[in-house]
């Protein structure tokens, strides 16, 4: 499996879905490292694989008052401590192809955000410093297009590739998953991962700062599981109402355990029916 070229992953022969997921945006240490030590503590119990998440820069914020992180240099040395201090992977977005080498010095996986997911010149560069490159599906993408994404950065020499579905564009202010796009990525040979709470993002253009409806993200995991994704991606706060980023569609941390547990029912049954 893919996964079992990033270094020190745990779980990987659990049978389980892995888990990418954190913080939306460095916040600063002390949150992101409580948050990595919680999740850590609860798929080591769960025998999930956990890669943790956070951008060490938001660059895409509709308005130009949004919080956009710590600093590029504060942001990526904290990623590093968290890979140091809980001896797990860690992703971050690059939005540049200057990003990717002074990224891939902090972090395991380089994630490429949907709105970019076309950009030659950031996908090459990504695939350039060999680490796995996670592209988001763009909203505006079929899922059949995404195998030229995934091209552009195995013709670099680099085969490791995920793809993530995060939702398409449904009309102005709203998104929709389509579950055939999951087995349809699948069929490309990559590891295909759903990416849950930004697919219930709710883009508002009046005011500027996305909405959400995190009560449907147990519905989208439940959906992704049985449809047979490899991965799954939560981004998740101890108080998601004073998240820096996306608070309003992440899921709150101390429900983040029961939600896995429901899950790996649910995978277990999954993997019964497909034998």
């Amino acid at each position: 499996m893919l996964l079992d070229t990033i270094k020190n992953i745990k779980h990987t022969q659990s049978g389980n879905f892995f888990l990418i997921a954190g913080p939306c945006v460095i916040e600063g240490q002390d949150v992101c490292f409580s948050i990595a030590e919680t999740v850590s503590e609860i798929t080591d119990k769960l025998q999930i694989p956990f890669i943790f998440k956070a951008s060490y820069k938001k660059a895409n914020r509709s308005r130009l008052d949004s919080f956009t992180g710590i600093g590029d240099e504060e942001g990526l040395k904290i990623l590093g401590m968290i890979r140091e201090n809980f001896n797990i992977p860690v992703l971050t977005d690059i939005h540049g192809p200057d990003e990717a080498l002074m990224a891939s010095l902090f972090v395991d996986i380089l994630q490429i955000p949907a709105f970019l997911s076309r950009q030659t010149d950031l996908l090459v560069a990504a695939g350039k410093t060999g680490k796995v490159v996670n592209i988001k599906k763009g909203q505006f993408m079929s899922p059949e297009s995404m195998q030229f994404a995934a091209q552009k950065v195995i013709d670099t020499g680099n085969k490791n590739v995920m793809l993530t579905d995060r939702g398409t564009m449904f009309g102005y202010q709203d998104l929709i998953v389509d579950y055939r796009g999951i087995p349809t990525m699948k069929k490309f040979g990559f590891p295909v991962i759903m990416d849950i709470t930004h697919s219930l993002q709710q883009p508002n253009q009046t005011a500027g700062v996305s909405g959400g409806i995190p009560e449907m993200i147990e519905t989208i995991a439940r959906a992704a599981i049985a449809v047979g994704a490899d991965g799954l991606f939560i981004e998740t706060h101890p108080n998601p109402a004073t998240a820096k980023s996306d608070g309003a569609n992440m899921l709150r941390l101390d429900l983040l355990p029961k939600l896995l547990e429901k899950l790996i029912i649910l995978k277990k049954a999954v993997a019964s029916i497909d034998c």
